[in-house]
């Protein structure tokens, strides 16, 4: 709302804000764009989107012994999110199978045809495995539709990489979209994901990597002299001998330390010994802590390595998305390495409390998790039809633990279920995002002396409001506060 109203106020001029989920919020409006031409349009949030830079089909992320990304062999990339529009089209183009629903993505990872675009591809044509057909239908079948592979670097003289992990679902999934008529939300995965039967998923993969390499086998990475292609590397992985996974012993919250522990299992009837090298980081510039273990473990014997990380530790290096990646190489006795990894989202401590009938008051609960004491926050509230513009309210100084309750009254100026966003923000920590749906009631009208008469939907005894002195014909109860007698 706020760039169109920038837009308008310089007559039309561009706001430059280029974020993915505000290009689809403007076009899917029903107030701007797509909406006022009167085409369907909502909006699809794709967790965890493929950027296949390599042309192989997969996303292929290098690690070394310790954990480490290998940065300078990556050509690959995964995004936490991305989002883009849903249109109601006919297709004539391509024949009457591929109307209905339409990609229309406003800030693509790549360009297509020199032009950074995307649409509008069918998505019946990505369902059915069509993934060639033309309108970026392959970049987009490749985003949602490719496998995520780790490959463990070998610091031998050849250099080589071997596989570790192979992923189908980490990137297969997780396609969402707002349910008509609520908040609830719809997974819409299947409406892209081809149908994986008889080896047809195969033979579409095949054929879309014929297109995307021209007809030449996809190379991943030349280490030094030695070129390795996706084909030979994709050899089948032997069973291991151990195995690992990490274990959250409590919710994750921000400013709290985290108690996880690293459960390995022996396969085995015989004992093994295992060095296990743990990294924790958020960014591949920011290592929080690193630590080694040598562990033994009997015959089929399961162990646990508990893990502690403090806040002091990772405060400093946390960004918006508030996630720690932690990684473990174990290097078992006969020589054999495998990788466990897992991404822990921190939870936040900021709750939202309506009060009264009609959005009458409202509170918010803010909770200093911190072992220090906060004294630079402040609410960001805004909301279409509640408020006009941003509020911005401060926060009083907190102790460390210390709960504070901020209260203010908002003056809706629309009726019906409204979206209420508070944003907590502080240098101490990434900001904290929540939302309430209120439910505004409708201000009713009264039949005095030939005139319509609006009477305030908050309180029961006021009296009606005139026209003439409130111009409730245009703003309904918006300046009731001002007058109502009852405050």
């Amino acid at each position: 709302v706020a760039i169109l109203h920038k837009s308008f106020k310089g007559r039309f001029k561009p706001v430059r804000y280029g974020q993915c989920w505000v290009f689809a919020g403007v076009m899917s409006s029903c107030s701007s764009l797509l909406g006022c031409l009167g085409i369907s349009t909502w909006v699809v949030s794709k967790f965890n989107l493929a950027h296949d830079t390599g042309r192989n089909l997969s996303v292929d992320k290098y690690m070394d012994s310790f954990g480490w990304t290998l940065e300078d062999l990556m050509e690959d990339s995964m995004w936490n999110f991305h989002v883009w529009n849903e249109s109601w089209f006919v297709r004539q183009d391509l024949g009457p199978a591929y109307n209905g629903w339409q990609v229309l993505d406003a800030t693509p990872r790549e360009e297509s045809e020199s032009v950074f675009r995307c649409s509008p591809a069918s998505v019946t044509a990505l369902h059915k495995g069509d993934a060639h057909l033309a309108h970026d239908s392959p970049s987009v079948f490749v985003e949602v539709n490719v496998d995520y592979i780790t490959w463990l670097w070998n610091e031998d003289e050849a250099g080589s990489v071997c596989p570790q992990t192979l992923s189908t679902k980490k990137i297969r999934r997780c396609l969402r979209t707002k349910a008509v008529g609520s908040d609830s939300c719809v997974d819409i995965t299947s409406l892209y994901k081809y149908l994986e039967v008889k080896g047809m998923y195969s033979k579409t993969m095949k054929k879309l990597l014929r297109v995307e390499a021209s007809g030449r086998r996809a190379q991943v990475h030349s280490v030094g002299s030695h070129g390795l292609w996706h084909d030979d590397l994709l050899e089948p992985a032997n069973k291991p001998s151990i195995t690992g996974k990490f274990k959250v012993l409590e919710p994750p919250v921000l400013g709290h330390d985290l108690r996880l522990v690293l459960c390995l299992a022996n396969l085995t009837s015989w004992v093994q010994w295992v060095q296990v090298t743990i990294l924790y980081t958020h960014k591949p510039v920011a290592e929080i802590l690193h630590e080694s273990h040598a562990v033994k473990l009997g015959p089929e014997e399961d162990k646990n390595i508990p893990i502690a990380i403090s806040y002091s530790q990772y405060k400093e290096d946390l960004t918006e998305d508030k996630k720690i990646l932690l990684a473990a190489v174990y290097l078992v006795t006969k020589g054999e390495k495998l990788l466990v990894e897992k991404d822990v989202t921190l939870e936040d401590f900021i709750t939202i409390k309506v009060l009264g009938p009609a959005a009458v008051g409202v509170e918010v609960m803010v909770v200093n998790p911190l072992s220090e004491r906060v004294q630079d926050c402040m609410l960001m509230v805004e909301g279409s039809g509640l408020l006009q513009g941003q509020l911005s309210i401060d926060v009083p100084s907190l102790q460390p633990q210390e709960r504070a309750s901020v209260q203010f009254n908002i003056i809706p100026s629309k009726s019906g279920p409204r979206q209420l966003q508070v944003d907590l923000v502080s240098s101490h920590f990434p900001d904290i995002k929540v939302f309430v749906i209120i439910h505004v009631a409708t201000a009713k009208l009264w039949a005095m002396g030939g005139q319509e008469w609006r009477r305030c939907p908050l309180f029961s005894s006021c009296p009606p409001l005139c026209p003439s002195h409130m111009g409730a014909r245009r703003s309904g109860f918006q300046s009731c506060f001002s007058f109502c007698p009852t405050l």
